[in-house]
């Protein structure tokens, strides 16, 4: 049995607040309305509950992560209207069947992180926090999140990288603009932000990106050319890479730039479809879909309470 550390399920309390609102981020029916992306018309049965549940298993997993969509933008509403929308979310995602299990979000429009809320969802049974990219960009991202970071890191859970909600794009832009162009991007840049200000201030955190991290390791050595690769040949075993959207050749090229050990399997669902990268040997998969989602979630492997 298997892991899939990304997936996103709306259980049915956050659907009825999405469609509550009259600003986006909300749903009007099964429309979802966001501020940087066209209308896109949500296929009901991809928040069935008991039928996601039958097809993880048909799939062969033992646990199943999902998490708060954050290209949704909630994070970052005011608290009064993001907490119902969190505190609905963590809820119903905490009270999913197996096998799934959640990651934890956090309000970041606040004056102060709220650490409090987050000691309270990973005492609940979440299996680590979520972040979007878009909050870990730069220094004075990974600063403002560093309250949050310093509770994961203490209870020795795991970050998720996730790309962050999109700027508007072009009336002319081709419906798969933000998934290839603005959420690529944050991964890109918030790895590198993690590698410059978050390692240093959090050396032990586990951290998962998301989607490869846009394949950010691939550029080694343009860094090395530009003078911040001196170390390049060093792996840092605490930072995760997550396959989602990537095939085999993307999967390959990122293991020979920083080694099997460190990649896992996710799929994003609803979103795409579960690929199993054809990496030539058994083993291998093994490890994108066992061994190394255990070693990113620690001693507890997501398991509740």
């Amino acid at each position: 049995m298997a892991t899939d550390v990304h997936q996103h399920i709306w259980p049915p309390e956050f659907l009825a607040l999405l469609r509550s609102r009259t600003a986006p981020p909300r749903l009007d029916g099964w429309t979802l309305h966001l501020p940087g992306e066209p209308p896109y018309a949500v296929d009901a049965a991809d928040h069935d509950i008991a039928a996601r549940a039958r097809l993880a298993r048909a799939d062969g997993l033992a646990l199943a992560l999902v998490s708060l969509s954050s290209p949704l933008g909630i994070e970052y509403l005011p608290p009064t209207e993001a907490a119902p929308l969190l505190s609905a979310f963590h809820d119903g995602a905490l009270d999913l069947p197996a096998p799934f299990g959640v990651w934890a979000s956090a309000c970041l429009s606040a004056p102060e992180p709220d650490t409090a809320a987050l000691r309270r969802e990973l005492a609940r049974g979440c299996v680590g926090l979520q972040l979007p990219a878009t909050a870990l960009l730069d220094a004075a991202g990974w600063d403002r999140c560093a309250p949050l970071l310093d509770v994961v890191a203490e209870q020795d859970k795991p970050l998720f990288v996730h790309p962050g909600a999109a700027p508007a794009a072009e009336p002319t832009a081709p419906a798969w603009w933000p998934a290839l162009v603005p959420y690529v991007q944050q991964l890109h840049a918030s790895w590198f932000a993690f590698r410059a200000f978050g390692r240093p201030r959090h050396p032990d955190l586990r951290v998962c990106f998301a989607a490869l991290a846009g394949l950010a390791p691939l550029h080694g050595e343009r860094l090395v050319a530009r003078g911040g690769g001196r170390d390049r040949g060093r792996v840092d075993c605490r930072a995760f890479y997550e396959t989602s959207s990537y095939g085999t050749r993307a999967v390959d090229a990122l293991v020979r730039a920083v080694g099997i050990d460190v990649v896992v399997s996710g799929s994003d669902r609803p979103y795409a479809a579960p690929v199993l990268p054809d990496l030539g040997a058994d083993a291998a998969v093994h490890a994108l879909r066992h061994a190394n989602p255990a070693r990113l979630l620690g001693p507890t492997k997501g398991a509740r309470p």
